[in-house]
């Protein structure tokens, strides 16, 4: 079982053949950029692998056939967009819920290779001219760059767009724009981005990944609302047919402006995307087995295990193939509302937590599938590992008195049970925490001193965490907390994570290879817990995490910003704000055996709607010709 909403996906696409500057060094910092020359791409750290003549990627096979359609459920999605429904075509905005993927629709200034774990080249723009004082980042914009009408992008566009997202758009834009002074087009192809020097020195790599607005539409139509009128935008695909909530279509733009960029070349091949959109898991596969749907990760451990027996599949028509997941720090865990008085004491946390039998869980519901997560930045060398390193200490010791003491013992781990579902030694610590809490035993719950109960509620969006969560949900009622599952419609769902409105909520996330201060403080800062929208679900408000994560930022090299993220990780996992709860080290694809994919799957992301295509003999041969 998984959950995978993400951090918003900035796979847009680029290059910047015009660009005439001395390709960066492997090794060297930000800081040492060179400032008033135009370069083609930049780094956290001045590695760039393509230098400026690169012809393309080296994951993507420039000989891929195009055309065909690609009906699929998407395994990620970003900003204010939903798997389970849409009402809304501005994917933009805090409110409504928006279908996935229409960030397709949408060029960038600059956007990711990913082979490499944090380089960007110009796509719209050609290039970028850092200031003296690197506050000031000057833009190049190719002329030939064109919204869908045939309009002209321009850096009048950009500007516009900058200071919407500021002050109007998504808290995953806004956030990352707060020390935006001003955008300015200083002529129709150059746009000046200057922040006030408050800024991370790496904050320019996520906002020149934000998507290019067209600022006629967006005078002609209001920004901030929920709306079904498709945005015009610039991308390699517009918005075609849909019906509002039940399924969207993507069509390819024949005259893309941008088709011949090295880096879109092998990208992009589909004629036509299309993503269904079902209640529920099982009617998802259900449309899956038939031929509705052609690809789908599958995150139910049973149906991945026993499900595959249906016609198709034992004719082989039908494929199951795990890919290696990317090489970036992810997190799926449980997050402890502190925003209700009673999750405000760490005990308590902690009691929840031990409440969760995994090993049962992942024997009776997983097949044995999943790993128990332990870290908010899993699969990565940012995960603390035994006691802090002297460099750690360093970070944490100026903090000690705003810190839990296990922050500075050996990494906090989650127990592992014996297995039994009701382990007896895990319970009775659990039950001791919520006694040392003030948590006394009333009958077959526990009260505070007012004689009020702890309840605690998990908010979930489909039946299958029902299943997983009742076991979890039994456990505290054992040990006196007044649990229970609330199951509600995604656009619910949707709307009480969005405002904080919940006890208890689950989800997933990727963060980037490496992550800039602007990546983590929608999810930990102090600033952002009371930002509708943010993903900081807990409603973590802590000046101690809050320097740590200016650590994260001020790093000047992989080694330190290594550090500091290890010591961030062992602070969050001794404060208990999320409950880490398992992960898959593969996806597990299955799909129609109907496309070609490049050999090599990159190790930063898996855009598969962007680097495979259809191959007509396969297809045929299984009647999707």
């Amino acid at each position: 079982m998984g959950q995978r909403p993400v951090l918003p996906r900035r796979d847009f696409l680029a290059l910047g053949a015009a660009a005439t500057a001395t390709a960066l060094l492997p090794g060297k910092l930000f800081a040492a950029i060179p400032t008033g020359v135009k370069v083609h791409g930049l780094s956290a750290f001045g590695d760039l692998k393509y230098k400026p003549d690169f012809t393309r990627f080296d994951y993507v096979d420039v000989d891929a056939p195009q055309g065909g359609t690609f009906n699929f459920s998407p395994p990620n999605w970003g900003q204010n967009q939903s798997p389970l429904t849409f009402n809304t075509l501005n994917s933009f905005v805090p409110k409504g819920d928006a279908p996935q993927r229409m960030e397709m629709c949408f060029d960038s200034l600059m956007v990711r290779a990913l082979d490499e774990p944090d380089a960007i080249y110009g796509q719209v723009a050609d290039g970028v001219t850092i200031s003296d004082d690197r506050n000031g980042f000057t833009f190049a914009l190719r002329p030939q760059a064109r919204f869908h009408d045939g309009t002209p992008l321009t850096a009048e566009d950009a500007a516009f767009t900058y200071k919407l997202l500021k002050d109007k758009g998504h808290p995953d834009f806004s956030l990352s724009l707060t020390h935006l002074d001003d955008a300015t087009a200083t002529d129709q192809h150059t746009l000046l981005l200057k922040f006030s020097g408050k800024q991370s020195a790496r904050t320019i790599l996520n906002v020149a990944q934000f998507p290019i607005l067209s600022k006629a539409f967006y005078t002609a139509n209001p920004f901030d609302s929920s709306q079904l009128n498709p945005p015009l935008g610039s991308g390699a695909y517009k918005v075609g047919r849909w019906s509002a909530g039940t399924w969207i279509e993507y069509e390819r733009v024949t005259d893309y402006w941008g088709n011949d960029l090295p880096v879109n070349r092998g990208q992009n091949n589909f004629g036509r995307i299309r993503i269904e959109f079902y209640q529920d898991r099982t009617a998802g596969f259900e449309a899956f087995k038939k031929g509705e749907i052609f690809y789908r990760e599958e995150f139910t451990s049973r149906v991945w295990a026993t499900g595959y027996d249906f016609p198709a599949f034992t004719a082989g028509k039908v494929v199951k193939h795990e890919f290696p997941a990317e090489t970036v720090p992810s997190m799926q865990a449980t997050a402890v509302n502190q925003r209700r008085e009673q999750f405000r004491d760490p005990r308590v946390r902690e009691a929840i937590a031990l409440c969760f039998d995994f090993e049962w869980t992942r024997r009776n519901f997983f097949y044995g599938s999943y790993e128990r997560s332990q870290s908010c930045f899993e699969k990565s060398d940012f995960r603390a590992e035994g006691s802090p390193s002297a460099q750690e200490l360093a970070l944490l010791e100026p903090l000690r008195d705003q810190l839990p003491p296990e922050a500075f013992g050996d990494a906090v781990t989650q127990p592992a049970s014996d297995g039994s579902g009701r382990d007896r030694k895990l319970l009775g610590k659990a039950a001791k925490l919520l006694n040392e809490a003030g948590w006394k035993r009333s009958g077959d719950l526990v009260v505070n001193d007012k004689g009020g109960r702890l309840t605690a509620e998990f908010l979930v969006d489909d039946e299958g965490f029902v299943q997983v969560y009742s076991p979890w949900v039994a456990n505290m009622k054992a040990v006196g907390i007044d649990a229970s599952i609330r199951l509600v419609d995604s656009a619910q769902y949707q709307l009480r994570q969005s405002t904080f409105d919940f006890d208890l909520i689950s989800a997933a996330f990727s963060f980037s290879a490496t992550p800039t201060r602007d990546d983590l403080e929608i999810f930990f800062h102090s600033r952002t817990a009371g930002i509708s929208g943010s993903r900081n679900l807990p409603g973590i408000s802590s000046p101690a995490i809050d320097a740590l994560l200016d650590a994260v930022g001020a790093a000047k090299d992989r080694e330190s910003l290594t550090v500091a993220m290890r010591a961030l990780d062992r602070v969050l996992r001794a404060r208990r704000d999320w409950i880490p709860s398992w992960f898959l080290a593969n996806h597990r694809s299955a799909f129609w055996d109907m496309f070609g994919f490049p050999e090599q799957k990159p190790d930063f992301g898996f855009p598969v709607e962007a680097l495979w295509w259809v191959d007509k003999d396969k297809a045929a041969q299984i009647g999707k010709a």
